[in-house]
């Protein structure tokens, strides 16, 4: 039943306005019911009951999913179910009761399902590391194929970055056996390219070029273009290989400070693009203190047309950060709709003398805070606790009315 008058069945108010569900163990009080007809009231329990129903359906919803978060669907289940037995609800709250129960049945059934699986998972990692492990040793004890070995070598790096799941006392251990075999590897291999000056020649001749690229880039102010070739130059010095520790030093702060200058030069451009629009939101923020301190219900008309004075020159400023645009925006809009309430209100607003009903609610928030006040004098915490509620109860409530006169 999706119905708002069928969840209302489940419910009724007695004469002095308060609200019971019907459930299958007898009648439960939820609330207090004072601003309108017994139908407005049960309407009103019946649409938190509705709202409780939404609620479960989209945990059910994403209970069933494949990328669903078990654990805290279970977690959200087991407070839903905790929570309904004292829920200030008008519905069928025995069958929301059976749903949950089956929903957190079947959440405990896919928990237990995911722990299988992350059993599984760990051991099939754990073997695949072990397995790289194994392939590290290998090479670390051939004496040849240095450049296909190194390769993977930094291929074996990568796809252990990729294994997951591995506890970590068992993946330290693997890593060490990892590590001694590619410092073995990278020691013999060492001795071997001390006879590759030929090789290191091209590199450098290699990165000679790079850097000139670099420097010629580095005074563009095509923004865009020129840092996606800066980066491409990047990947490239990547791939060209290593010289000399010293010389490889060397080089990079070369090519590093021409890449520097270009970038600084932009981060600079785009600071002051930034503090343009930071001064912008400032400006904004300043109108909407001024729009938001308006005393609409003083005087809605006159804050009418301040308001359409602060619009212009809102609309004059300019843009803002886009991270902020919205949340201003959205403050703007809630000082128009409480105009607009206001003036909507004024116009068909009643004096209060000719209300009786607000008149009476009025006597019995003054009563209740009288009642507060004794308590209070007597230092019974539970009858302060009690009588703050109360008060706040008729607040409500009056607030409510005055709010439709």
């Amino acid at each position: 039943m999706s119905d708002l008058g069928d969840w209302t069945s489940f419910g009724r108010v007695d004469a002095d306005g308060t609200v019971y569900v019907k459930t299958s163990s007898g009648e439960r009080a939820v609330g207090s019911w004072q601003a309108g007809s017994t139908e407005e009231g049960l309407a009103h329990f019946a649409r938190k009951y509705a709202d409780l129903v939404v609620e479960v359906d989209l945990i059910a919803a994403r209970l069933n999913s494949e990328s669903a978060d078990v654990e805290q669907a279970a977690s959200q289940l087991r407070k839903l179910r905790e929570g309904l037995d004292s829920a200030a609800v008008v519905g069928d709250v025995d069958a929301l009761a059976t749903r949950l129960d089956g929903l957190s049945k079947h959440a405990e059934d896919k928990l237990g399902e995911f722990k299988a699986a992350k059993d599984a998972e760990r051991a099939e990692a754990v073997a695949a590391k072990e397995a790289l492990v194994a392939e590290a040793e290998e090479l670390a004890a051939k004496d040849s194929h240095w450049k296909a070995s190194g390769a993977r070598f930094s291929e074996i790096i990568e796809e252990w970055k990729a294994i997951h799941g591995v506890d970590r006392k068992t993946d330290q251990k693997l890593w060490r056996r990892f590590s001694s075999a590619r410092d073995t590897f990278t020691r013999h291999r060492g001795a071997y390219f001390s006879q590759l000056d030929a090789e290191r020649k091209v590199i450098g001749t290699k990165k000679e070029e790079l850097i000139a690229r670099a420097e010629a880039l580095s005074t563009s102010t095509d923004w865009g273009p020129t840092a996606d070739a800066l980066k491409g130059l990047m990947a490239e010095w990547k791939d060209a290989g290593r010289l000399a520790p010293d010389a490889e030093q060397k080089a990079w702060k070369r090519f590093r400070a021409a890449q520097d200058v270009f970038f600084n030069a932009r981060s600079e451009v785009f600071s002051a693009r930034d503090a343009e629009l930071d001064a912008n939101q400032a400006a904004k923020e300043e109108l909407l203190k001024q729009a938001e301190a308006l005393d609409i219900e003083k005087d809605p008309k006159a804050a009418q047309n301040a308001f359409r004075e602060l619009q212009a020159g809102w609309h004059d400023i300019g843009a803002v950060p886009r991270k902020n645009q919205a949340k201003l925006q959205r403050r703007l809009r809630n000082v128009e709709d409480k105009l607009r309430d206001a003036l909507d209100t004024a116009w068909r607003k009643v004096p209060v003398e000719k209300n009786p009903l607000l008149l009476q609610m009025r006597q019995q928030v003054a009563e209740a805070e009288e009642k507060l006040e004794r308590a209070k004098a007597d230092g019974n915490a539970s009858r302060i606790k009690k009588a703050e509620q109360d008060l706040a109860s008729k607040k409500q409530f009056l607030e409510l009315a005055e709010g439709t006169q």
